[in-house]
């Protein structure tokens, strides 16, 4: 039985509470990833930035604000006053098919794995994307045999 622990991604970009929406925003961009685990000094997870909740989160270019001065806002503005503290979790040991159902029902696009309440890993919508063209390729059903 497939685990979590065999598909999630280990090398995960985090921040800390005190670092700000333009560090998180400027991660998403480099990184070019969605989501951000939140920990704290030892490791422990304590919430999760989104790629939604930089939207909301940013001053609107409709706002009658040029772009360094939103900048220079942004970037006085903690993750702590972001994140979502309340975030479904999940372990390494968790069976892949209860993983893909916790995602799909509550419509989310990660799930931070932990281990002893640290983070370990984020097992997210491409993973499970990479898993299903492994399993394509090794059953040759991309070749037309659908």
């Amino acid at each position: 039985m497939f685990q979590v622990k065999d598909i999630m991604t280990e090398e995960v970009f985090t921040l800390k509470e005190t670092d700000t929406l333009s560090a998180a925003r400027d991660l998403m961009n480099l990184a070019r990833i969605r989501h951000i685990p939140i920990v704290d000094n030892s490791g422990r997870f304590v919430g999760l930035v989104t790629h939604r909740d930089i939207l909301a989160a940013t001053i609107s270019k409709l706002a009658d604000i040029d772009a360094a001065t939103r900048d220079e806002i942004e970037a006085t503005i903690p993750v702590r006053e972001i994140m979502q503290r309340e975030v479904t979790t999940t372990s390494e040991e968790t069976s892949l098919k209860e993983a893909a159902s916790v995602l799909l029902r509550g419509k989310f696009g990660c799930l931070p794995v932990l281990r002893q309440g640290k983070l370990c890993g984020i097992l997210t919508e491409a993973d499970f994307l990479r898993l299903t063209i492994q399993l394509l390729e090794a059953t040759d059903l991309d070749e037309g045999a659908i």
